[in-house]
């Protein structure tokens, strides 16, 4: 006996599943908790099969029926039409695979699993945003020049040449990903070289003047701020290391008998552990640090003076040197690199291997990059104490030059 709206609005839920039939194979179950859902019972290929139509009353008595007619002349044309259903949606997930958003998202993850830098995926993420609503949804392939400019003329339009240069570059890597997946043929930013303004370098500010970072040494001696600000702006200027690589340094990671800090490769842009040699000016700092900061082994070294579960913001250290009265355009923490790069250069006393060693930079050539693994480790060792003597001379420079006229 065919179903009505009436019937089926009066059928009640028992202890057990109810299958009322509609006829040509259609049924409703109703399940004991209440649920009412479209089946409908077919034979294929010799074997008994049900396929799911959905839940009533958003799938209605008569939707049920055509739905019922479509799988039959399905089957009459020789289709399983579950098989049908799950080939559909393996291609309908296989379509959402190939969009520029999911992929994106694959290629993240695999550099998550690789050891991205934090810091690094937090800016890539930003900057694949910057694209995503205009290609987020689109399939990958189909994905032309014209669109990825278009994307890039809107940061350009607003003069951050920089970030349209870096979202040429990111979108790239996306696209370079699917080609090495299969997903795509080419990569269209490489059409696109020379189409945005370029930027123009700005380094960051440094001080590379003994006379004048003389001075700054020792403004820094006097700061009167937090003790652990003052202490890291100068292990910056005596060990010269990436500003975000000091402010998460863990105790863990030192080793002050031997007069040693190894910087784990998860923490280095390099992605490669970088050794430093200790002088006896940042020995002197840390065992002065170690009971006002050390709780635990691996605790922070420069805790956040909110929470010393979290490191130093990163904004503490150029606020520093605003307070003691160097604007952005005369000093950074990062300028701290330059100023020991220049002049240790300068000086004439150390091999440019040693110093860019102790830089944590990465020769462009793999030859003489793979030759260079022993580190230079006892002229670092040299080139770290001078440096801090140096440091020294230049900071007291003044202070002697007024005994000698006072």
């Amino acid at each position: 006996m065919a179903l009505s709206d009436a019937a089926i609005r009066a059928a009640k839920p028992i202890d057990k599943l109810r299958k009322l039939s509609d006829g040509a194979g259609l049924q409703l179950h109703v399940f004991p908790n209440g649920s009412k859902l479209w089946r409908v019972a077919y034979r294929f290929d010799g074997k008994q099969k049900t396929l799911a139509l959905g839940a009533y009353p958003e799938i209605s008595l008569a939707r049920a029926r055509e739905r019922t007619q479509e799988a039959r002349r399905a089957i009459a044309e020789g289709h399983d039409p579950s098989e049908t259903r799950r080939l559909d949606r393996l291609s309908g997930a296989l379509c959402k695979a190939q969009t520029f958003e999911a992929i994106a998202a694959e290629l993240t993850a695999k550099r998550i699993r690789e050891g991205i830098a934090e810091a690094t995926r937090i800016k890539t993420d930003w900057l694949i945003g910057l694209a995503l609503a205009d290609l987020g949804r689109r399939p990958i392939a189909e994905i032309s020049a014209a669109e990825i400019l278009a994307v890039l003329r809107k940061p350009e339009a607003k003069g951050h040449l920089e970030t349209a240069r870096r979202l040429r570059s990111v979108i790239g890597q996306v696209f370079r990903y699917a080609v090495a997946t299969a997903r795509v043929a080419n990569d269209p930013t490489s059409a696109l070289k020379g189409a945005i303004a370029t930027p123009k370098v700005k380094h960051r500010a440094a001080i590379l003047d003994p006379v004048q970072f003389g001075a700054m040494l020792r403004a820094i001696n006097g700061f009167a701020g937090q003790p652990t600000t003052r202490a890291a702006l100068q292990l910056l200027a005596l060990l010269f290391v990436r500003p975000g690589e000091l402010r998460q340094a863990r105790w863990c990671e030192f080793n002050l008998n031997a007069a040693e800090w190894i910087i784990p490769a998860a923490r280095t842009k390099m992605r490669r552990e970088h050794r430093l040699p200790l002088p006896q000016q940042a020995l002197t700092i840390l065992r002065a640090l170690y009971p006002i900061t050390c709780h635990g082994q691996g605790d922070y070294v420069f805790p956040s003076i909110r929470s010393t579960a979290r490191a130093m913001s990163e904004n503490t250290l150029n606020a520093a040197l605003r307070r003691l009265g160097y604007d952005k355009n005369e000093a950074t923490a990062h300028g701290f690199r330059a100023t020991a790069s220049t002049l240790l250069n300068e000086s004439g006393h150390f091999s440019i291997d040693a110093i860019e060693r102790a830089l944590a930079h990465q020769d462009q050539d793999a030859v003489r990059r793979a030759y260079a693994r022993g580190a230079h480790w006892e002229e670092r060792v040299r080139m770290a104490n001078w440096w801090a003597d140096q440091l020294d001379a230049w900071r007291e420079a003044d202070i002697r030059s007024h005994r000698e006229t006072g």
